[in-house]
């Protein structure tokens, strides 16, 4: 059963073991008029494909819309680390990220090379980053 998307809480498909999920800045600058793109309409395919967080303001501002792709409770003993993507404002890369994490995201699959182009590196680490 869906739920509200400020609560925290995971909604959309999900698999055995615990899958790859993402998680979605929309609070001050990613998910406004701010930034171009139908945030509603990212949010909304996203949450039809894979597991889908909504978080508050990510603290980087300068890269909205910012989605972090975390790894499946698998994928950390491969070494695999959230990858943030920002920037994220049109459908073909929301289609990527989807196809990306339906194959098993960071450290099971390999991350697409167009999605490099979005791939950055966040100024401090986070409850995300931290896997909260």
């Amino acid at each position: 059963m869906p739920v509200s998307p400020t609560d925290g809480t995971i909604t959309g498909p999900t698999a055995d073991p615990a899958p790859s999920r993402v998680v979605v800045c929309r609070d001050c600058c990613c998910g406004s008029p701010k930034v171009t793109g139908d945030h509603a309409a990212q949010t909304a395919r996203l949450r039809a494909a894979v597991p889908v967080r909504v978080s508050d303001c990510l603290d980087v501002c300068d890269q909205a819309n910012v989605i972090v792709v975390q790894p499946s409770a698998a994928a950390p003993a491969a070494g695999a680390r959230p990858v943030w993507l920002g920037l994220v404002n049109d459908a073909d890369a929301t289609e990527d990220i989807v196809d990306w994490v339906r194959a098993g995201g960071p450290g099971i699959a390999p991350q697409p090379s167009i999605l490099d182009l979005y791939a950055f590196t966040p100024p401090r680490r986070s409850a995300v980053s931290d896997g909260g």
